[in-house]
């Protein structure tokens, strides 16, 4: 379904901002036996802004059940990702004072990964996650009560006729993935508690532009956000986006802390960031296509390199069956014509291909088998963790091409 008027404030005045043709839904990976079947959709991908709100999205919607309901995306997976969970939730319990008395629940909570901190420090919790393959996880291996279901206005009432509230509700890359952004919106303050916070992280948008990180857009990212244009989404339903912070995970995040109007004060960081949005031009046409002419001379520079590296006989594997990954190859055109495999090290993806250009995934110890010459990290939000996962396969002279923020080789 193509949208016509703004998901957030109904405005019609929406403008183009990037078209990246039609791609497959970047997690949806796939078997041996459907590949053979051809079994796989397309779907137009281009991202247009609001000239009303600022809002960045996605003109073309696929239904979330389409998307979630089954997923392969575990967060446990990830050193980085559990480390940062722990040190927010160590911090969010020491500054908020909360004990077994406080209640704290997180909208897709995937497999525990975040919930299971508060949980050891004895604070009450509460899992809502649609795919129900990770809900079960977190209920088997970490004894998470989850709720599997998608998050929104409807659910969030029950729960708050149910008594259930929260003291915290958290929700991390998840917003952006709803399309109906008011129904979350007003289902966030529909369980939080008079005096309880929201605290949200998600891409953004500012980063997305600077670093041309076009891989951040798929279908599962209906949004693309500014500081401007929460803070006047959560004002449409009596919240107030009261604290901002940037931190660094998957190439450039806003932290936001939400409350009820009237209950919280709003912090310097906020007029700051929304002075400094102004100022950069978040309703600005210019920066927009700038971007779009990065992205243009990242594919160039790109599959030049690894046109060279082919005609020199090189062999090219990949890191990474990742969301961003699927992204960046299909529309960059790359596939089994110039990689030969993918590793990664969720076991769930092992054994699958990738999406469109259907690569075969190995388990990460398939680079020190094979040693191919390069090896494309597509995860490079995860750079660092990776390369030193892979310290043996640099010491035989492997080779890792890294293509954002900026593309190099590692060793150079």
């Amino acid at each position: 379904m193509k949208a016509s008027v703004c998901r957030s404030c109904g405005s019609d005045r929406l403008l183009p901002v990037l078209d990246l043709g039609e791609t497959p839904l970047a997690n949806s990976l796939l078997t041996a036996e459907q590949v053979a079947a051809g079994q796989e959709g397309r779907f137009p991908l281009c991202v247009v802004r609001c000239a009303a709100c600022t809002l960045v999205q996605l003109d073309y919607t696929v239904p979330p059940e389409a998307m979630f309901s089954h997923y392969v995306y575990f967060s446990s997976f990830s050193t980085t990702m559990l480390e940062h969970a722990r040190r927010l939730v160590e911090r969010v319990v020491a500054e908020r004072g909360l004990t077994g008395a406080h209640r704290v629940i997180e909208i897709a909570s995937n497999d525990g990964y975040l919930l299971q901190y508060y949980k050891q420090a004895g604070v009450e919790v509460l899992g809502i996650e649609p795919a129900e393959n990770v809900a079960q996880a977190a209920r088997d291996q970490r004894g998470i009560p989850t709720v599997s279901a998608f998050f929104g206005q409807a659910l969030a009432e029950r729960l708050a006729a149910e008594g259930t509230l929260a003291d915290v509700v958290h929700g991390h890359n998840v917003m952006a993935h709803v399309p109906d952004i008011n129904g979350f919106i007003g289902g966030l303050k529909a369980i939080l508690k008079p005096s309880g916070v929201v605290i949200i992280e998600a891409p953004y948008l500012a980063d997305l532009l600077d670093g041309a990180e076009f891989d951040t857009i798929y279908h599962e990212h209906f949004f693309y956000f500014s500081l401007t244009a929460l803070v006047q989404a959560f004002a449409r339903h009596g919240l107030t986006l009261f604290d901002v912070e940037r931190v660094p995970i998957h190439g450039g995040s806003l932290r936001i802390f939400a409350g009820h109007a009237g209950a919280v004060s709003v912090s310097e960081r906020v007029t700051a960031l929304l002075a400094e949005e102004a100022a950069w031009g978040v309703d600005d046409e210019r920066g927009y296509a700038a971007f779009a002419q990065q992205v243009a001379t990242l594919r160039e520079a790109l599959t030049g390199a690894l046109a060279q590296l082919k005609a020199e006989g090189k062999q090219v594997a990949v890191y990474g069956a990742s969301a961003k990954g699927s992204t960046l190859l299909n529309t960059f055109g790359i596939g089994g014509e110039t990689l030969a495999f993918v590793v990664d090290r969720s076991t769930v993806k092992q054994g699958l291909y990738t999406p469109g250009t259907h690569l075969p995934i190995l388990p990460p110890s398939a680079l020190l088998e094979h040693m191919p010459d390069v090896v494309l990290l597509l995860t490079w939000n995860f750079a660092d963790e990776i390369l030193a996962q892979q310290a043996e396969y640099l010491a035989r002279g492997g080779r890792f091409l890294i293509p954002l923020p900026t593309l190099r080789m590692v060793p150079s």
